[in-house]
């Protein structure tokens, strides 16, 4: 088993509060990544749970079990560091079975657990090697080994894979969540890359200022976030935000002047919304759509494409509009500097943000997608 709760948690350092107020239950065989700008706490929470930090307030729990107090060799939690922390003097093999000989744990045993990680893990034929003899993915896989063999209930991640080049981000990326599989155990995971976050996770947490700003699945978090900050962190590119007037707030449906003059009806519940006051209109790049199809249009001329192969990234000037807005383009569409390119609105492809920076909650169904 190894479901985890945690009741009020809150950190301070000399009197300064890094993390507060969290409230958050993980269950058992979960698959939950922290997400968050630098310094928003992440970390921080993770070593809570490892036991690597006192917790100042708050209660966590373990199978029901407090553990607060419980150092961190005793938890049945097993934390994979981003720095492999590997002995360069030590085998594959040995470095894995490390712990379970400091726990006196019978030879024997020892031997099927190793043989049984590295036969997961794919390091069957490298158990005799040295880590300076290893690349930095099969250095990455010891480091998961080593914690495998504790067959912990819980096993944490802390940026594991902010070492590797892309490619082998991506490899390490698809053996961890088959390992997920496998395993069906908890798994905790802290990184700043939401392409690891929106692929790997069950749920998401994303925090910030030392407080979670908003936990949903990965898509419920994409279409449905509930505060602009939520918004601009998960996805790429950004989102595209522009300055509006409301015109006329409703339940349903939320009318709202562009930059050019045009309105526009936004599927959302915009009742807390005054007319004749300012909110923000969100779109994502790639949802303004063909002008023939658009409800809206922004008149916008190209500064810069860059041309990714799959895809091209179109960002654009609107006059009235601060900074660039971009668009998700077909790979191969042709592309010349000062083109003029339409923006097309529909507005239940938008999100809306008020003064305060609160979502106005979306009234559009979306398959597959909860809110």
């Amino acid at each position: 088993m190894g479901r985890l709760t945690l009741e009020g948690i809150g950190k301070a350092f000399d009197g300064i509060e890094i993390s507060r107020d969290i409230d958050l239950t993980i269950e058992d065989g979960e698959f939950v990544v922290f997400v968050g700008p630098s310094g928003c706490g992440k970390s921080t929470l993770l070593r809570m749970i490892a036991g690597l930090e006192e917790i100042t307030r708050g209660e966590m729990c373990l199978d029901g079990e407090r553990i607060n107090e419980i150092p961190p060799q005793e938890r049945d939690i097993g934390m994979v560091f981003q720095s492999y922390a590997l002995y360069p003097h030590l085998s594959v093999a040995e470095n894995m079975a490390f712990g379970l000989k400091l726990a006196r744990t019978d030879k024997a045993e020892i031997r099927r657990r190793v043989d049984h990680a590295a036969g997961m893990l794919h390091l069957t034929e490298l158990l005799d090697r040295k880590p300076r003899d290893l690349s930095g993915g099969q250095r990455q896989r010891v480091a998961i080994g080593r914690t495998l063999v504790k067959e912990p209930a819980v096993f944490l991640f802390d940026e594991p894979l902010s070492n590797l080049d892309a490619a082998l981000r991506v490899d390490m990326r698809v053996q961890i969540a088959e390992l997920h599989k496998r395993l069906e155990a908890t798994m905790i995971y802290v990184t700043h890359d939401q392409v690891e976050a929106m692929t790997l996770a069950d749920r998401i947490v994303l925090l910030s200022r030392g407080r979670i700003a908003q936990v949903s699945p990965p898509l419920s978090l994409y279409h449905f976030p509930r505060t602009r900050e939520v918004a601009e962190f998960i996805g790429s590119p950004r989102i595209n935000t522009l300055e509006v007037e409301v015109v006329e707030p409703g339940r349903q449906h939320t009318t709202v002047r562009l930059p050019g003059g045009e309105p526009l009806r936004v599927a959302v519940d915009g009742r807390g919304l005054e007319p004749g006051g300012r909110a923000t209109l969100g779109v994502r790049a790639e949802d303004f759509v063909a002008p023939e199809q658009a409800e809206a249009t922004l008149s916008a001329r190209l500064t810069v494409a860059e041309k990714l192969g799959y895809e091209t990234l179109a960002h654009l000037r609107v006059a009235g509009v601060e900074g660039t807005l971009t668009r998700r383009l077909d790979g191969l569409t042709a592309l010349e500097d000062g083109q003029a390119v339409p923006l097309g609105l529909v507005g239940e492809r938008c999100h809306l943000f008020g003064p305060d920076g609160a979502a106005c909650p979306r009234q559009v169904e979306i398959p597959g997608v909860s809110h």
